[in-house]
């Protein structure tokens, strides 16, 4: 446990998948706008992700970033979005470089691509043999400004790893839920994301050799429209759940 990692956003959902699996796997340092309810696993830092003095204290010795803080609404607001996902994505890449940070691991959004939910395909495109696959070379079509900025976020990724070398992966999140999928929404089967499936593919992008990656954050589902190829290809990602297992 001697590689440093610094998590952004560590009080929600997905920062719980992952600390929960990994909390001795490395040494943390935890990143939240709010107060923690519950002590992490390592050293808290309490502030907003566009404190750039605060982030740069944080960022000192860090290896790898993992960066999930931002406004997750679907509703969120133009002015919330530019300056909690856009700006303050900004000022981690920044902060990174500055720091010599390797590597750094986007929590995107399946709002990425929400608009290619379009009526004529649903609910086909969430049942098995369905009209479309996405795999991250397809165009971006988000589905919500919440969904413009996580594009824009892996814009700002793309640069700086052109820019500084720096590794990127940008991990389009599905559905994460504990326990079992939703049993009455074939959507959020077809993107259901388990906690274990999740902390073990971000502790993939921590570990594998790769440049600058698109890929999708789903555990092995039936129903799917989002490949998992280039995750399990590139990343060595081996999801051990499945939303077809749960199904009555």
């Amino acid at each position: 446990m001697d590689r440093l990692v610094l998590l952004t956003g560590w009080a929600g959902r997905v920062g719980e998948a992952i600390l929960e699996a990994l909390h001795t796997e490395y040494e943390w340092r935890l990143f939240d706008r709010e107060p923690p309810h519950t002590d992490g696993p390592g050293e808290a830092y309490v502030g907003d992700i566009t404190d750039r003095e605060l982030l740069t204290e944080a960022m000192a010795d860090v290896e790898a970033v993992i960066h999930l803080a931002g406004d997750s609404r679907r509703e969120a607001s133009w002015d919330s979005v530019l300056t909690n996902n856009i700006d303050g994505t900004q000022a981690v890449f920044d902060a990174a470089v500055a720091a010599n940070v390797d590597r750094v691991v986007f929590a995107s959004s399946n709002h990425a691509v929400g608009w290619y939910e379009t009526d004529e395909r649903v609910p086909a495109l969430y049942r098995p043999g369905g009209p479309l696959m996405l795999d991250g070379t397809e165009a971006p079509r988000p589905g919500n400004l919440y969904g413009v900025s996580k594009v824009v976020g892996e814009v700002v990724g793309r640069y700086y790893h052109d820019e500084y070398g720096l590794s990127v992966a940008n991990v389009r999140i599905g559905n994460l839920s504990r326990g079992q999928p939703p049993q009455d929404y074939e959507r959020g089967q077809a993107m259901w994301l388990s906690y274990r499936d999740c902390a073990h593919l971000f502790a993939r992008c921590l570990e594998a050799d790769y440049e600058y990656e698109i890929i999708y954050g789903i555990s092995d589902n039936d129903r799917k429209y989002y490949s998992i190829e280039r995750a399990k290809d590139v990343l060595g990602y081996e999801p051990q759940d499945n939303s077809a297992d749960h199904e009555d």
